[in-house]
């Protein structure tokens, strides 16, 4: 059985690979909707890609026409990509929130300055040392990396890290988790994975099509981790790929 901390590092570990993959070309293997789904969505990327080169094309006239604007071909941006980082990154976050603020123990407050009179210089001294003492110890408490914050860093990789330390129980600034509490982080990180795992089509899939086959049987399509997908007659055994049929 796949575990919150397992789907919270498949994140933390592909979120560069989601980021590189938002403005590269799309890689048409993936596992889609089906045969059909997949022959039409090549299509779809076809006459995309037409279209692009089409605008990009006349974007380089323009620029041969002004010599002063210089600069790369822009690469095409993926959308279900940025939608799909924007979505993890939005639950991931929540959900940290969440967390730090009923099982995240405040910061240590800094002394005030007080004045005191104090009989002897021994007696003064001792008590700065330890209103210093108890100072630095209120800052490194607020300065404290295990700590998770309401502004800064806030990314979808760092909250992944964050809540697998409390899963994994890891020392910090926070009590122990409740068991109400790790199966909430469990559910967001295994939507947020699973998200991940099939924007970057690295999870193995299989889908049962509606439709059937010629000769009554059911179809099976087979696909992800970055394979070209293959159907499956359940009934007489036939299989192809787009590309025709490999066995009958």
């Amino acid at each position: 059985m796949t575990t919150a901390a397992t789907h919270l590092r498949t994140i933390a570990l592909h979120w560069t690979d989601l980021s590189e993959a938002a403005g590269t070309p799309a890689q048409l293997g993936a596992f889609g909707l089906g045969l059909r789904g997949y022959l039409a969505r090549l299509d779809q990327a076809d006459a995309e890609q037409l279209e692009y080169e089409r605008h990009q094309a006349a974007h380089l006239r323009s620029l041969e026409r002004d010599p002063i604007q210089l600069g790369d071909r822009p690469v095409p941006v993926r959308l279900h990509i940025l939608d799909t980082m924007r979505l993890v990154e939005a639950a991931l976050v929540a959900c940290a929130d969440d967390i730090a603020r009923t099982a995240q123990r405040a910061p240590i407050s800094v002394p005030a300055a007080r004045k005191a009179d104090y009989r002897t210089l021994r007696e003064a001294r001792i008590a700065y040392e330890d209103r210093q003492r108890r100072t630095q110890l209120a800052i490194a408490d607020q300065r404290d990396p295990r700590r998770w914050r309401y502004t800064g860093r806030r990314t979808a990789p760092h909250a992944a890290l964050w809540l697998l330390a409390r899963v994994e129980r890891a020392p910090g600034p926070c009590r122990r988790i409740t068991d109400a509490e790790e199966a909430r982080i469990g559910k967001v990180a295994a939507g947020a994975a699973d998200r991940v795992e099939r924007a970057l089509d690295i999870a193995a899939q299989r889908r049962t099509l509606e439709q059937l086959h010629d000769c009554g049987g059911a179809i099976d399509v087979h696909g992800g981790e970055g394979r070209p997908p293959l159907a499956h007659c359940t009934g007489c055994g036939a299989v192809w790929s787009e590309g025709g049929v490999i066995a009958a």
